[in-house]
């Protein structure tokens, strides 16, 4: 399959299907965009809309979130998960007002040297903030190249390498079509090409599709395993960030005690969130969100 192939179905079905999304509207700044590829990672757009639409009001840029503690920062995170990336977003922000007066670089090395932005970060802010063409894959973007153009049901395990040059395959030579096209695959991949319940019916490039022509056969490459959530460490810290999140102050160990009641698997979930930073113990033996 080639870029002609799809780009003219892909971006008609796009212009008429695509979700209503803060984060590609005309008025986004490239600091929304900045802060939706954050938040997106690893989270579905029902539970980030909400915190980035409060994230993005109180801190309609860099040099607003900079001016704020680290803490605050956690603390609007709500329950996104990976809590990490808030801190990663905040400091981010600094590094934006100190390195470059508090605007986004549009070049993807610059970007690169941010913290906490990494490769797929760097191009999707390129890309859908400033309409660059550069390969931008996540695992939408995956499943709808492996099915489409390769026949398989699933992607195989991630290669880097691999990945972006099969989508730098599928983009047309102009910028704005390119970018255009690159949010139009994740868009697929995320409302009609699904992992689970395909609806090839709906598809725009459906009759240029070689797993369906193929007949949909199953997977059977390796994939990686999915991960269970009750009763892990990850659970627990979660718990715990919730305690410290709803408190304006300090919290005793006796606050946090009753969130989980393995008292060495609680402590053992305690540990990670004091060295990443995301709870500061105080002298007097109590918790708070880093300052």
């Amino acid at each position: 399959m080639t870029s002609s192939d799809l780009t003219g179905p892909l971006l008609r079905w796009y212009r008429d299907s695509a979700r209503d999304l803060p984060w590609r509207r005309g008025d986004a700044t490239p600091w929304a965009v900045l802060v939706s590829e954050v938040m997106l990672q690893q989270t579905p757009v029902a539970r980030v809309r909400p915190v980035y639409e409060q994230w993005v009001h109180r801190w309609p840029d860099p040099a607003a979130l900079a001016a704020d503690s680290p803490g605050e920062a956690v603390r609007m995170w709500a329950k996104l998960g990976y809590p990490r990336r808030a801190l990663r977003l905040h400091a981010c922000a600094r590094a934006l007002v100190t390195d470059h007066g508090g605007a986004i670089p549009a070049d993807v090395d610059a970007l690169l040297r941010l913290p906490g932005i990494g490769d797929y970060t760097a191009r999707a802010v390129a890309v859908f903030a400033f309409g660059q063409r550069h390969p931008v894959v996540d695992t939408n973007v995956r499943r709808v190249v492996a099915r489409a153009v390769s026949g398989q049901g699933e992607p195989a395990l991630p290669s880097i390498r691999r990945d972006l040059a099969d989508v730098e395959a599928l983009l047309p030579r102009e910028r704005a079509r390119a970018a255009r096209l690159s949010i139009a695959l994740m868009e697929l991949g995320a409302l009609v090409c699904t992992s689970r319940a395909p609806r090839c019916s709906d598809c725009p490039i459906a009759a240029q599709c070689r797993w369906r022509a193929a007949g949909s056969p199953a997977f059977t490459g390796p994939t990686r395993p999915g991960q269970r959530f009750a009763g892990t460490d990850r659970q627990v810290r979660g718990l715990l960030m919730d305690v410290l999140r709803a408190s304006p102050e300090p919290v005793a160990p006796a606050a946090l005690d009753v969130v989980w009641a393995d008292p060495v698997q609680r402590a053992r979930a305690l540990h990670p969130l004091v060295a990443d930073g995301l709870l500061d113990p105080l002298p007097d033996g109590r918790f708070a969100l880093p300052a």
